[in-house]
């Protein structure tokens, strides 16, 4: 068997013990694919300055991806719940920052961790899962950080609506978002989500 057929099965036992502990902070039972990571750190604005936060990295197929797309290991901070991820992910991403913390509590998770901006915020968390109240409250931690021009990526396997309640709590046309097509390529097929402030740095790109 592959070095990376190994990493994979590894991969899949970890998601599959977290997810039978803890199925509500663990929203798959398998890590994203190469496909739905591809997507997701190909709409990273690279020249924007700051720092790129990844939310629920699990073992780390979006950081992979994200490294392979040119973003400095200096500028990765991620954010991880589960110890065991934590371990996995120091051990193969050395130089990249990582944080063991509650993501839905963004700005204290991170308070004292950043000295500088954030250029954007790339999630993985089960968004589905949790209340409409925590998801709208994590867009806006997002964005305090961010500033006004932040862009949230944001992937589900809902592929009719947004995972983000856009038009919830009265913040109607606070944000816009914009889906990207299938990723039929992934397992269960998913979709890209990139979230910002209405009125700032136009439509997402499809």
């Amino acid at each position: 068997m592959s070095q990376n057929r190994k990493s994979a099965v590894a991969d899949s036992a970890h998601f599959i013990r977290q997810w039978i502990e803890n199925p509500r902070l663990i929203g798959a039972v398998a890590p994203s694919g190469p496909a739905l990571a591809k997507r997701m750190a190909s709409y990273v604005e690279l020249e924007r300055p700051g720092m790129v936060i990844e939310l629920g990295p699990g073992t780390g197929p979006v950081t992979q991806a994200l490294v392979a797309r040119g973003v400095p290991r200096e500028r990765l901070l991620l954010v991880e719940y589960e110890p065991r991820f934590c371990t996995v992910l120091a051990e193969r991403y050395p130089g990249v920052g990582i944080v063991q913390g509650d993501a839905y509590g963004l700005k204290k998770t991170l308070a004292d961790r950043l000295d500088g901006p954030v250029a954007c915020v790339v999630s993985s968390l089960p968004l589905l899962v949790r209340p409409e109240r925590d998801r709208v409250e994590l867009l806006h931690q997002a964005f305090e950080l961010m500033g006004d021009d932040g862009l949230f990526i944001q992937f589900t396997y809902g592929l009719t609506k947004s995972p983000m309640p856009l038009h919830a709590h009265g913040v109607s046309g606070a944000f816009v978002g914009k889906a990207s097509a299938p990723i039929l390529m992934n397992i269960p097929p998913a979709r890209v989500w990139r979230y910002r402030k209405a009125g700032h740095g136009g439509k997402p790109s499809a």
